[in-house]
């Protein structure tokens, strides 16, 4: 991929992302991106396997093999990148009468305007159906659709004969599982399907012709929309904690546009989220990173719209900093409005530009880099500050 002041995606690897995006997930449903990331690996010949948890490890083909890079004395820390398989969604409950179900949400999603909206269902094969939200009880909090019932047409209603109530479950629906409007690509799910997708198409750059084994782990967890279940339940194994060399948690994320964040100005060096602040020393190695390979083509703030995975890092000791995609429509909630946004506020696709999203590979790529100053990122900034102290010395 060309990367240049005016740098987007190739048509190949806007067909790839596409691919993936087209993929439906739910918190604790991750199957049918799990099932696509698998086959993709696979493909590229990049090692992978499942923890006990069903997150999906990256770079290593076995728990031995995980140990084995986190043993390597190199000076250069592992780096481990980090995503979600999932998005805020519903699991069917039971069958109210043939032509209604009931279904619990999971994660954040817009509560105005949801009654008359649409619903796709899925169910172990793939899209079962679909039918139209025909009440929703939002959660005590006020943030999200607690409960909902979903109402069919006859014939919609008979696509989906046969399936049991807690097989199904979904999200909202739109004109498209993916569709590109000049170079933003619309879809149900972005967050965090473009994080997802970074970590994929990174480690098959480095396994397209390895000479010695990257130090790269990507770490594709599960339910982070209910609280970082499957990352807290990966760093809970303390196979992390046996590390001759820590690895840096690097969180790659689609995380709500904020001013200083803004659609189509680059990536963002996310320098904490709602929760924390993140890691100093790598996020001098990151935003030198980011001024080196993306002058002028790269944002950075606290994105503190929402919380991610390098919070869960920083609690569990590990160092962490973050990478985001600035979002539109984050959670499905019609914020930037747009097409088949119902209503300002309502349901709404997401969306992100395919230029923040090459900046965001590019970023990935350059910070596997062997050269970077991981060891002691500040030293020229000492060098810098004692030049002035030396120039002023004699006002001391």
């Amino acid at each position: 991929m060309r990367t240049s002041s005016q740098s987007t995606l190739s048509p190949v690897v806007t067909r790839r992302l596409i691919e993936l995006l087209a993929q439906p997930t739910a918190p604790f449903r991750e199957t049918h991106v799990i099932d696509h990331v698998s086959r993709y690996l696979l493909r590229h010949h990049v090692p992978f396997f499942a923890d006990p948890h069903g997150n999906l490890v990256v770079g290593a083909e076995s728990r031995r093999d995980y140990a084995a890079i986190l043993r390597d004395r190199a000076r250069q820390p592992v780096r481990m990148f980090i995503a979600h398989m999932d998005h805020p969604g519903f699991h069917g409950v039971r069958w109210l009468a043939r032509d209604r179900l009931a279904v619990r949400w999971y994660g954040g999603s817009p509560v105005k305007h949801v009654a008359g909206a649409r619903a796709r269902l899925v169910g172990p094969e793939g899209v079962a159906g679909s039918g139209v939200f025909a009440r929703a009880r939002i959660n005590p909090g006020g943030w999200a659709i607690d409960t909902a019932e979903i109402r069919f047409t006859p014939e919609q209603a008979q696509a989906l004969r046969g399936h049991g109530a807690r097989s199904l479950y979904g999200g909202f629906e739109f004109r498209a599982p993916v569709w590109m409007r000049g170079d933003h690509v619309h879809c149900p799910a972005a967050d965090d399907l473009i994080g997802v997708f970074a970590i994929m198409e990174t480690a098959r750059r480095l396994w397209r012709a390895p000479r010695t084994r990257p130090p790269f782990l990507g770490l594709l967890t599960r339910a982070e929309e209910v609280g970082f279940v499957g990352a807290v339940a990966h760093f809970d194994l303390g196979w992390l904690y046996r590390a001759s060399r820590p690895p840096v948690v690097v969180s790659l994320e689609a995380s709500r546009t904020l001013p200083g964040a803004e659609i189509g100005k680059g990536p963002v060096v996310r320098l904490g989220d709602r929760r924390t602040v993140f890691q100093p020393d790598g996020l001098k190695v990151l935003s030198d990173t980011a001024a080196r390979a993306l002058p002028g083509r790269h944002q950075r703030r606290v994105m503190d719209g929402g919380a991610c995975e390098a919070t869960a890092a920083t609690a569990w000791g590990l160092p962490a900093i973050g990478i985001s995609v600035p979002l539109g429509n984050y959670h499905n909630q019609g914020f930037e409005g747009g097409p088949d946004c119902l209503a300002p506020n309502g349901p709404a696709p997401e969306f992100v530009s395919t230029r923040d999203v090459a900046g965001l590979l590019r970023l990935c790529r350059e910070l596997m880099r062997r050269d970077l100053a991981w060891d002691d990122p500040w030293a020229r900034q000492r060098t810098l500050l004692r030049r002035t102290v030396r120039r002023h010395r004699r006002r001391l």
